[in-house]
């Protein structure tokens, strides 16, 4: 780790609890001595560490030694043979980071590395702004650390994302408002509590943690980066912290080949500012106020103005690729296709890339002969009550053969 430079301006600052340039308000990203990186890092040297995040630690942002996510990261890229036949590709695989370690979700990346680094400048207090995922892993990883911890929700998320935060006992604030208000308050509060907001003041090193899934497909992918990639966007930190590990390694020569990857964004039709933006051929993301009547299937990605929108739109447009929003129906469909066809069990935004990556294969955008890696953020555990009203009926039997022969057979049969 070097600095922190400003995406905008390109001004330096020193690697503390900062995350905005006080010049021109641009955002801060964590820089690295590259040439100090290529002398320490190899292929093999990666390949001989432990299958977790932390194989890749010089790119990551620290100082000293990891403290957390010793068993989070290098989640499975499964080949997916029955979905690729599904949508007509010549070759699918799922990154499936709806197994990663605690929770469940992508978050078990972003939160180890934020967390660590939070320790290493002092901090005694973990706190977050979410939609769910998110809190789920603060709240957990924090109560392994031993450390006080306190998540700002919008009022209103299912009980069902909420359980796996209350469980380990943080102080959750309901905020009557959308997640962009609920951002706003605590990018307030963190200038006043000396609290580390891990997607607020830490933002920096919390964005770092999303580059492990780009340098995880790579390294599962014998050391290539993938043809095409659907990959969902809310706040749009994780698809340009992807295209950036990609970028990494092909800076630092671990990669066969260079990076031709074509990046695809997928959003819900619900809440969809910088797919609207790509399709409007507009550099211009307008904030929306996510749709709530009526009250649309998937929470997760419900962030109408996402801070990192425009860094995701110049990458999608950079790298060659497009964007495809999902409608209600299309997302639970997208989650049953991938449960039938694969026996995948993903939560609603998952639904919007697989219901995407459908969209764009039939339009001809991914072209059917090439190779496809759809990422999956989290596991359908969490959003069992989307799918409920959809799933096939039960068939009720007496404790008798003749009932089974009677009710069950001829259902088998058909």
């Amino acid at each position: 780790m070097k600095s922190l430079r400003c995406k905008e301006c390109g001004r330096e600052y020193p690697t503390q609890a900062v995350f905005v340039c006080e010049f021109c308000f641009g955002g801060l990203e964590v820089t690295y001595d590259y040439e100090g990186v290529r002398s320490a890092v190899s292929r093999e040297k990666i390949q001989s560490r432990p299958r977790n995040l932390w194989r890749y630690r010089e790119l990551l942002p620290l100082e000293r030694d990891p403290t957390d996510g010793f068993f989070s990261g290098f989640t499975p890229l499964q080949p997916a043979p029955n979905l690729a036949r599904a949508l007509g590709m010549k070759e699918v695989y799922v990154k499936h980071d709806g197994l990663n370690y605690p929770t469940l979700s992508y978050k078990d990346r972003v939160v180890p590395v934020s967390l660590s680094r939070a320790k290493e400048l002092g901090f005694k207090v973990a706190a977050c702004a979410t939609t769910g995922n998110l809190g789920n892993a603060v709240a957990a990883h924090s109560a392994k650390a031993g450390m006080p911890c306190v998540i700002f929700i919008p009022r209103g998320l299912k009980m069902s994302k909420m359980v796996g935060s209350l469980i380990y006992r943080p102080v959750v604030v309901a905020v009557d408002g959308t997640f962009d208000e609920v951002n706003r308050l605590c990018t307030e509060l963190a200038s006043q509590h000396p609290w580390a907001f891990l997607n607020v003041n830490l933002r920096p090193y919390y964005t770092e943690g999303a580059k492990t899934c780009g340098f995880e497909i790579a390294e599962q992918l014998g050391w290539r980066a993938p043809q095409h990639m659907v990959i969902p966007l809310a706040g749009g930190t994780l698809l340009p912290k992807v295209w950036k590990g990609l970028k990494e390694f092909e800076m630092l020569g671990l990669l066969e080949e260079p990076v031709r990857t074509r990046i695809y964004a997928a959003q819900a039709e619900s809440c969809a500012p910088v797919i609207r933006a790509l399709h409007e051929g507009s550099d211009i993301i307008r904030p929306v106020k996510p749709r709530t009547d009526p009250p649309p299937v998937d929470h997760s990605l419900r962030i109408g103005n996402p801070a990192d929108g425009p860094y995701a739109l110049n990458i999608i447009r950079e790298s060659g690729g497009w964007g495809e929003d999902a409608t209600d129906d299309e997302i639970l469909e997208g989650i049953e296709l991938l449960a039938r066809t694969e026996g995948l069990f993903t939560e609603t935004a998952g639904g919007v890339t697989v219901a995407a990556a459908r969209k764009l294969v039939a339009q001809g955008r991914i072209p059917r002969d090439e190779s496809l890696v759809i990422l999956v953020t989290g596991n359908g555990l969490k959003t069992q009550e989307a799918v409920q009203e959809r799933l096939p009926e039960m068939v009720p039997i007496s404790a008798t053969v003749e009932s089974f022969q009677e009710r069950v057979v001829p259902m088998l049969e058909k």
